[in-house]
C-alpha cells in the first residue's frame, strides 16, 4: 500500500504557530523551536549594537544598512526567521507593508543553539544559497565563536572564525572592527548545588 503524499506546509500553518515557539517552513515542512535562551538573546542583542551605531546609523562608520533583528523572510516558498538580517539601503529603500520581508538580504546573522543549529548549518544555508545572500554568519554564544561565510560560486567558503579575545573585522562589516568579547557582556549564572 503506497503512502499518502505529504502535505507541504503552508503560510497559514506558520501563522497558527503558538506564540511561544518560532516557526519556519523549510522545503515544505514545518519547524518549530522554542524562543532563543538568554545568552543567544543578549549576543544577538550585543551584535545589533555593535553593528547598528556605524553601518546603519552611520555614526563613526560609513552607514548605508538597514539592520532588522529577528524578522519573518519569505524567500519563495520558504520562511524563515534569522536572528539579524542585513540589507544594503539601495536594496531596501522602503519597508514593506507586509508583517514579512521577502526582498533578499545581503548579509544573515544565524546564532546556533541546540535546536536550531542543525537547520541552520544544513538546510537553511542551502536555501541562502539559492537565493543569493552574499554574507552569512553563524554565531555560537556559548562557545564564543564567529564563523564568517562569503557566497562564491554558489559555495559557502568560510572567511574566518573568531574567538573570545579576537578582534572581529569581518565582511561585509569590515569598516569598523569589534571585541569578540563584547557579544557576551554577562557571565552565565552559576549552577546551583542539588
Amino acid at each position: 500500500m503506497a503512502e499518502p503524499a505529504k502535505r507541504n506546509a503552508t503560510f497559514q500553518d506558520l501563522e497558527d504557530v503558538p506564540p511561544n515557539l518560532v516557526g519556519e517552513i523549510i522545503f515544505g515542512s514545518l519547524y518549530t523551536h522554542p524562543r532563543p535562551a538568554p545568552p543567544h538573546v543578549t549576543a544577538g542583542g550585543a551584535l545589533q549594537i555593535e553593528l547598528g551605531g556605524p553601518f546603519q546609523k552611520g555614526r563613526s562608520g560609513p552607514g548605508g544598512w538597514i539592520l532588522v533583528p529577528g524578522p519573518e523572510l519569505r524567500l519563495g516558498p520558504h520562511a524563515i526567521s534569522p536572528v539579524i538580517v542585513g540589507w544594503r539601503r539601495e536594496r531596501l529603500p522602503h519597508l514593506p507593508q507586509t508583517a514579512y520581508y521577502d526582498v533578499v538580504p545581503d548579509w544573515i546573522c544565524e546564532i546556533l543553539s541546540p535546536s536550531t543549529a542543525a537547520n541552520d548549518r544544513g538546510p537553511k544555508r542551502r536555501i541562502y544559497t539559492t537565493y543569493g545572500v552574499r554574507h552569512l554568519w553563524h554565531l555560537d554564544p556559548v562557545a564564543k565563536l564567529l564563523e564568517v561565510f562569503e557566497l562564491r560560486q554558489d559555495h559557502w567558503v568560510l572567511f574566518e572564525s573568531f574567538q573570545d579575545g579576537d578582534t572581529v573585522k569581518a565582511p561585509p562589516f569590515d569598516a569598523v572592527p569589534f571585541q569578540m568579547s563584547d557579544l557576551s557582556p554577562l557571565p552565565p549564572a552559576p549552577q546551583s548545588a542539588t
